[in-house]
């Protein structure tokens, strides 16, 4: 590619810029244009009926400001603006807005569709950079500035003949902003403004989109500050963005634009819109959200909202598409993993201690930048384990999922034998997970065993409820001491209960001369579950010829491997989750 055929940045006179220090500390005005800019962007643009879909779910999510149509594009776009205000669907506190270009006929047409809406925003706009008033209009900056100017008159001409009873507001656009001089743009604004008259009951939006984004961010913020410094009409004018994403910063432009001084954007649900679409109005407001301030739309759930936007744009969200995507939430890498495990760990502890739900804490998990649970996500698919991944994700999914939670050497131990699947066959799904879980360490029954000599550590996962703990420990030091064995350590593991119904886990790690074999009871009963990990725990060790001569280990049914316990206990028992 030849860089050398591009044009490298305009310099903006602004050297004592003031928006690097600003902090962001409000949500701006959101305006949604999903049924304009949005539609016009697809290979088939939505019917009014999928308008209509459109425009509910973003009424029910709390934008207050959507661009509806441009009336004068198609005979649909004229039907969906006369649907919405005949049927009576736009409520009281939304304000809808349509679109002209500064063309007297088009600007009547379109002003004539609003007849019967007790509010609305007539969105006025013609280009105004050197390239289109060169190539496109064929005209000067005074006739540039002429066909705003002129156009401002037609809408005061028509809201008093067609409009009669209509709240109407007035919005203007200098397309191609970002690439217009900025005396110009500044020149072209003021007339408007001269004809408008900007006052308390007359307040004017003036919007500047990049409508073709190629410059860093920070050259468009500094464009919004030296307009918001000349502007005039300052309490009775609101500065609007409507940001696109050719260079793929279209959200970073915003959000510098925003601590420039611009209090209002415009975009799309999910960036849809011409070519790299418009900013993602998800993206931002989950932005806001994720830095402690409230953006006033309701994200809760955000897969409903992405099915509707898909269903009705025909276009497929990307899984990796901030906040929105299917795999935004997912950790494959053993590392993150390990890391998303111990924060939850520590967000599960810091409510037991508080005596609070753990969706009131503020949020702490690393790799996560907000909870999945707050846009109606669940935390099922948060580790997905596969080749990449380390002890971290089968156990996360072992506690997560299935309410266990393994010591770290059985973690250890454990992931290389789930390595190994996934080295087989890709991703490991928590079911096979389980079952080879169940597989491996489980024994049915409480096994006959004796191990003189052997050493074992208990890991107790939860406290049965109402349990003289003292003499729960005394009973199966004695149930161990029958069998021979030394019951070294007996730790509650920390966390939540694994206990569901009445069953509690245990896992026994028992030193045999210097050999670790691990085992798992799941019981009712704590002392049963102690005796079946450590019968377990011999049984594999009987299996591996770990056991020293002449001690008797393992089941009452020393059958091949294959004729132990399956995942069918396991499975019983978490079923009672």
């Amino acid at each position: 590619m030849k860089a050398s055929r591009y044009s490298s940045p305009p310099r903006i006179p602004l050297d004592d810029r003031s928006w690097p220090d600003a902090t962001l500390g409000a949500p701006p005005r959101w305006l949604s244009t999903d049924l304009r800019d949005g539609n016009q962007a697809l290979s088939r643009p939505m019917s009014p009926e999928r308008k209509l879909v459109m425009f509910d779910l973003l009424v029910g999510m709390g934008y207050k400001e959507i661009e509806i149509g441009f009336p004068t594009a198609s005979r649909d776009e004229h039907d969906f603006v006369r649907l919405l205000i005949e049927r009576g669907h736009i409520p009281d506190d939304v304000l809808v807005s349509v679109l002209t270009p500064a063309r007297e006929e088009l600007i009547e047409a379109t002003m004539a569709s609003l007849r019967g809406a007790a509010r609305a925003t007539l969105h006025l706009y013609n280009a105004t950079s050197p390239a289109a008033r060169r190539l496109v209009l064929g005209v000067n900056r005074q006739e540039c500035k002429d066909l705003a100017v002129h156009g401002t008159h037609l809408v005061m001409k028509y809201a008093d003949s067609l409009l009669d009873g209509c709240d109407l507001r007035f919005q203007y656009s200098p397309e191609h902003f970002n690439d217009t001089e900025p005396d110009f743009s500044l020149e072209v604004c003021e007339a408007v403004m001269d004809v408008w008259q900007p006052g308390p009951d007359r307040p004017i939006t003036l919007n500047f989109p990049t409508t073709v984004e190629r410059f860093t961010p920070n050259l468009f913020a500094d464009q919004i500050e030296w307009m918001d410094r000349h502007l005039s009409h300052r309490p009775h004018r609101c500065l609007s963005v409507h940001p696109h994403n050719d260079r793929g910063t279209g959200v970073a432009a915003a959000e510098l634009a925003m601590l420039a001084g611009a209090e209002r954007v415009e975009g799309c649900l999910f960036g849809n819109g011409e070519r790299a679409g418009n900013v993602c109005l998800v993206t931002l407001g989950l932005n806001l959200a994720a830095q402690g301030i409230d953006p006033g739309i309701d994200f809760g759930d955000l897969d409903g909202v992405r099915r509707i936007v898909e269903e009705c744009t025909g276009i497929a969200v990307s899984p990796r598409h901030p906040y929105g995507g299917d795999l935004v939430y997912t950790a494959f890498s053993g590392g993150h993993q390990d890391a998303i495990k111990k924060g939850f760990d520590a967000m599960a502890s810091q409510a037991a201690v508080a005596g609070r739900d753990r969706s009131e804490l503020p949020w702490a998990v690393p790799y996560l930048l907000v909870d999945p649970q707050d846009v109606g996500r669940t935390y099922e698919a948060v580790v997905r384990v596969t080749s990449q991944s380390g002890k971290g994700g089968a156990a996360y999914v072992m506690s997560s999922r299935y309410g266990m939670n393994l010591p770290r050497g059985l973690q250890a131990e454990f992931a290389r034998l789930v390595q190994s699947l996934a080295d087989d066959g890709g991703e490991v799904a928590p079911e096979r997970i389980m079952e080879a879980f169940a597989d491996e360490y489980v024994v049915p029954g409480v096994p006959a065993f004796e191990a003189p000599g052997a050493v074992a550590t208990l890991h107790i996962d939860g406290e049965p409820d109402g349990a003289d703990w003292a003499a729960t420990i005394a009973a199966i030091r004695t149930a161990m001491e029958r069998r021979g064995l030394v019951t070294r350590v007996v730790r509650l593991m920390g966390g939540a209960s694994v206990r569901r119904g009445e069953e509690i886990a245990v896992y026994a790690e028992c030193d045999l001369d210097g050999d670790a074999v691990w085992g798992v009871g799941i019981e009712p009963d704590v002392c049963a579950a102690a005796l079946a990990a450590v019968g377990s725990a011999m049984a594999r060790a009987r299996r591996d010829g770990l056991l020293p001569s002449g001690l008797p280990g393992g089941t009452r049914d020393d059958g091949p491997r294959a004729r132990r316990l399956g995942p069918i206990r396991l499975r019983r028992v978490m079923a009672k989750r």
